[in-house]
């Protein structure tokens, strides 16, 4: 056996995830081996599909020129179910979803690699892998076979190995899930002439035809009933066209296929994505149909999360804590993809048996709050954004979901609403976020559980803002929910949400509502302020909503506007006296916004109220809550004192 040759990082899996991780790292200095049991890179395209956030990392990184640059893709899809990805956000650069065979993903990121440092290995099979208190000594079969093995020692191996991954097995890495029960079949053929379906369900199964500009046509076929192949391989491209014949009734066996693979509906996580100095990434951590091309871009999204935290145990004192949180980020991030990759493959292959579930789905997906949450959930927008490699240039616009890592914020008001809305935004922007709740603990709980399960951090806290002693009940659970969780009671963000609605005539209202109206609106937020100043840190954010009643009669609401218009001069005043300490304060006006009230169940009282908008729509949490994620970021450093519109235009005028 050989003298070991040595690395900082051994990467194992020269797949889209372990070259990316390979190129992060080799860029920044890290002397980085990869070994890949293939002799030569695959020559079919396994995967294609990028989405908005895999695009973004690809921009940081200079990629996207040098793979084409890649072109839009069609419109996308839920479960077979059409579903247009830009509507995760329409003003993001790359929304929607984009094409780039994985051979040329896996070629440029390659050559990017080499041209860096990093050394590569073909035809290199992991065999044996030790964990020491200093590195790993991993053993691996060459092209010289068994007779002559290799070894390498590395301060840390990444099994970025695929679904089968040996590198998970030698950790000792448990994998739990299920196996597949359904499978998909896929081929690429030419000679045939078929015609173009998307996602066509007919009685016997499931068909897919897509006609690519060279005359290949890739068919994709599911028999319903038809249990996963046992026998270890590919399926032969008699198999393929024996069921495509079964299911569509058309002969393609005269065809050439250039290559033919099945996929199931496996569904696995690995339980730790870190085991002492082995790290997972990619497929290795995860397996799932390659439904919509999820797969391939949440292993490229581990990649790029990975590198920085490895980088960092080469470039200072080594961070136990940073190596951890890549499990903590990307073990929720994937344990939620996968759950909808799993609803997605129920729908997709399901039977008639699904037909009710596809109806009832199909009308949810009439609804933009459910359209956008769908679409930014497959295209990653929703999560926890890996942080930049390095010189990597200025970071792109709103979409750096990581601005606020390291802050805390108390959003009052947020087991509901608007203030759920903004207490989820704020937690996937990375801050770590005090969810406060009158008298739902059970509605707030779920908010916190559902922040959480996205990768981000929260906690819930409870006060009647209206009772004697509310504010100081606040301050004294929020300040240990601080102080348990980062040791600290300092408050970076400060959102008055909470409030109560009045929707009584002018002449109707009595002395007791007209006091709970000012306790909870405008006395509350004046002494929630005035207690967080000891916790503020100087260049903190306070923004209070306020309401876009305070600029138009609505005489129903005559002292819910006064309430608001007191908020409008808290944060007008403390601006002037906070100022010198670099704290903004600014107000947010919403307008008529969607809050789950039964109003918003009637078309016909909705379309009266959309006509009240500019844009002719009635106002959604997310609309106000992307405002106030605004105002708590450092981008607004330079605004305060100021009232902002998010009323949608009301008003303006026909």
């Amino acid at each position: 056996m050989t003298h070991p040759d040595t690395a900082d990082v051994l990467v194992v899996g020269a797949g889209p995830a372990g070259l990316l991780l390979a190129h992060d790292l080799s860029a920044a200095g890290v002397a980085v081996t990869v070994l890949e049991q293939r002799s030569a890179p695959h020559t079919e395209s396994r995967a294609s599909t990028l989405h908005a956030r895999t695009m973004e990392l690809f921009a940081e990184r200079g990629l996207l020129e040098e793979l084409g640059p890649p072109p839009r893709g069609g419109a996308g899809h839920f479960g077979g179910l059409g579903l247009d990805l830009t509507e995760a956000d329409a003003e993001h650069p790359y929304a929607g979803q984009w094409k780039a065979p994985q051979t040329e993903i896996e070629a440029v990121l390659a050559r990017r690699a080499l041209a860096h440092g990093a050394v590569l290995h073909r035809g290199h099979r992991v065999t044996a892998l030790t964990q020491h208190g200093t590195h790993v000594e991993v053993t691996a079969t060459g092209p010289a076979g068994p007779a002559e093995p290799v070894r390498w020692r590395a301060a840390y191996v990444a099994g970025c190995d695929g679904e089968d991954s040996t590198v998970r097995r030698l950790a000792g890495i448990g994998f739990p899930g299920h196996d597949a029960g359904r499978e998909l079949l896929r081929a690429d053929v030419r000679g045939i002439d078929v015609p173009d379906r998307r996602f066509e369900r007919r009685p016997a199964g499931l068909a897919i035809a897509s006609r690519g500009p060279d005359g290949t046509t890739r068919l994709m076929v599911h028999e319903y009933g038809r249990a996963p192949r046992t026998s270890p391989g590919e399926p032969g491209f008699a198999e393929f066209a024996q069921v495509w014949l079964r299911v569509t009734g058309e002969d393609v066996s005269h065809g050439e296929a250039r290559w033919v693979n099945a996929f199931g509906d496996a569904r696995r996580q690995a339980d730790r994505y870190r085991a002492g100095r082995v790290l997972l990434a990619g497929d290795a951590a995860h397996a799932q149909l390659p439904v919509g091309g999820q797969a391939i871009n949440l292993g490229l999204q581990d990649a790029a999360e990975l590198a920085p935290r490895l980088a960092a145990q080469f470039t200072g004192e080594p961070d136990e804590a940073l190596l951890e949180g890549y499990h903590d980020v990307r073990h929720a991030v994937g344990r939620r993809a996968l759950a909808g990759i799993e609803a997605q493959a129920n729908l997709l292959l399901g039977g008639p048996e699904v037909e009710a579930l596809r109806e009832v789905v199909g009308e949810l997906l009439e609804l933009g709050p459910v359209r956008r949450h769908l679409a930014s959930a497959i295209s990653s927008l929703d999560t926890p954004r890996p942080a930049a490699p390095p010189d990597a240039g200025p970071a792109p616009r709103r979409t750096d979901m990581a601005q606020l890592s390291g802050k805390t914020a108390l959003v009052t008001g947020s087991s509901r609403g608007i203030g759920r809305a903004t207490a989820e935004r704020l937690a996937r922007a990375g801050a770590l976020v005090a969810v406060h709740y009158a008298e739902n603990e059970d509605a707030a709980t779920e908010v916190v559980a559902g922040i959480e399960s996205d990768g981000g951090r929260a906690f819930a806290v409870g006060a009647d803002l209206a009772a004697p002693g509310g504010v100081h009940d606040l301050f004294f659970a929020l300040e240990l929910g601080l102080k348990e969780r980062t040791g600290s009671t300092d408050l970076d963000i400060l959102v008055n949400n909470a409030g109560v609605m009045g929707g009584v005539a002018p002449e109707d209202i009595t002395p007791e509502q007209f006091d709970r109206l000012y306790a909870v609106n405008a006395k509350a937020p004046f002494f929630i302020v005035q207690r967080a100043l000891r916790n503020l840190p100087d260049g903190g954010r306070i923004v209070n909503i306020s309401s876009g009643l305070t600029r138009f009669a609505n005489p129903q609401e005559v002292a819910y506007a006064m309430t608001k218009g007191a908020v409008d001069q808290l944060t007008l005043h403390f601006a002037k006296h906070l100022g010198p300490r670099g704290i903004t304060v600014n107000s947010v006006g919403p307008g008529i916004t969607d809050n789950g009230s039964p109003v918003f169940g009637n078309a016909e009282a909705v379309a009266q109220m959309a006509s009240l908008s500019a844009f002719g729509r009635v106002g959604e949490t997310d609309d106000v809550a992307a405002v106030v994620e605004f105002l708590a970021g450092p981008g607004a450093r330079w605004i305060t004192g100021s009232y902002v519109d998010a009323s949608g235009g009301t008003l303006l005028g026909g």
